[in-house]
């Protein structure tokens, strides 16, 4: 048998594609930012992509038929950074023309046996709970059981990165029973889903399942074990600059600096300023630093975040600079070999935006191949 085949949708750099890996075959994959596009063709080629708007998809574009449909939909409108349109908005209301999608290749008998569905935490409480139940009804209705799990980054490599995963099967697929429980793992069920999941209308929440996974690994990275020693794309910060970074610091970061600075050797933390109220009808500029060994979830700049700092600490010396695409890179998981956008801004976005690969493998190794694998018969997809 041929290996199980995919749709990624929302592609962006094909981050998704990197952690399935070589047991998968991509089939299509799709995204509307044609500089994103440019990436995904220098890592993947450009044989299964078409830059397009996804309300503009149709049936007869997508070959064969694929075992799993990816999205990691536009999260901007839905994240708590962000304006909170939900699935309202110009950016994240494409979920309903990837719904749309699914919808009409399920009249042709052509409905994926799953579908994951990626985003930010944000997702469970945008429209205080309203957008989640939407996104598990359209489930529901296209035929799908589902359930959520939120996996952090922070398992497998040196970023604080929680991420919303929704995994739906069709209904008739026989799952394994030890592939489901029917109480949540506390590893992989915040209290924000918790809650949603207990706020789901009767009808919604008897689709509803707990997928199992095993026990996360334990990430033996620390940040200082990512930093390239000679970036190119960056530069260390003047002195009057990095003590600027200092001045705005809160009170609880200023003291991490001040413990780090006590410290004998180097220290490196991560510094990401943030636009917040003042409380007097105005904005102003704070920022948080951590010396835990993890960085800050990487974001891409707007919505009153900013792209993360390096701080680099040696007794009374302190420096600044910008993390560098590369260190951005490592830290969601892409090989050395990945291609990254000659230009800082756009190497920084495009991964920004990305889906943290071991995440995806482990995800897939765990739950995703068993499902497919369990089945009698099972049809893998091949492309006409």
């Amino acid at each position: 048998m041929g290996k199980p085949g995919f749709y990624e949708f929302f592609c962006g750099g094909g981050m998704a594609r990197a952690g399935l890996g070589e047991d998968w075959d991509c089939l299509f994959a799709n995204d509307i930012d044609a500089k994103k596009a440019l990436s995904y063709a220098a890592n993947w080629g450009d044989g299964a992509l078409r830059v397009e708007d996804i309300h503009k998809l149709a049936p007869k574009g997508l070959p064969g038929r694929a075992d799993l449909a990816w999205a990691s939909f536009p999260c901007q409108d839905l994240s708590l950074a962000g304006a909170g349109a939900g699935l309202g908005g110009a950016r994240s209301g494409a979920f309903w023309g990837f719904r749309t999608l699914m919808e009409a290749l399920g009249k042709e008998g052509r409905a994926p046996r799953l579908i994951v569905l990626e985003n930010v935490i944000g997702a469970l409480t945008s429209k205080a709970g309203e957008d989640f139940q939407e996104i598990c009804r359209a489930l529901h209705r296209l035929g799908y059981g589902f359930g959520a799990l939120t996996i952090d980054a922070a398992h497998f490599l040196p970023q604080s990165r929680p991420r919303l995963f929704v995994v739906a099967a069709q209904a008739d697929l026989a799952i394994p029973p030890p592939l489901v429980c029917p109480t949540p793992r506390p590893s992989f069920a915040s209290a924000a889903l918790l809650r949603a999941k207990a706020a789901l209308a009767p009808d919604i929440a008897a689709a509803w399942r707990w997928w199992v996974l095993p026990e996360p690994p334990r990430a033996n990275l620390r940040l200082a074990d990512l930093i390239e020693a000679a970036p190119s794309d960056v530069a260390w910060h003047s002195r009057a600059q990095t003590e600027a970074m200092i001045a705005i610091l809160s009170k609880g970061s200023q003291a991490k600096v001040a413990a780090a600075r006590a410290k004998n050797g180097v220290e490196i933390g991560a510094l990401y300023r943030r636009t917040r109220p003042d409380g007097a009808g105005g904005r102003r500029m704070r920022a948080e630093a951590r010396f835990d060994g993890l960085a800050g979830c990487l974001r891409t700049p707007g919505g009153g975040s900013s792209r993360q700092f390096l701080l680099w600490i040696e007794g009374r010396k302190t420096r600044s600079r910008l993390l560098s695409a590369r260190e951005a890179a490592r830290l969601m998981g892409l090989p050395e070999s990945y291609r990254l956008p000659r230009r800082y801004n756009e190497a920084y976005h495009l991964i920004g935006d990305g889906v943290v690969v071991p995440a995806v493998r482990f995800l897939s190794e765990n739950l995703l191949r068993p499902l497919l694998a369990a089945q009698d018969g099972v049809l893998l997809a091949a492309a006409q």
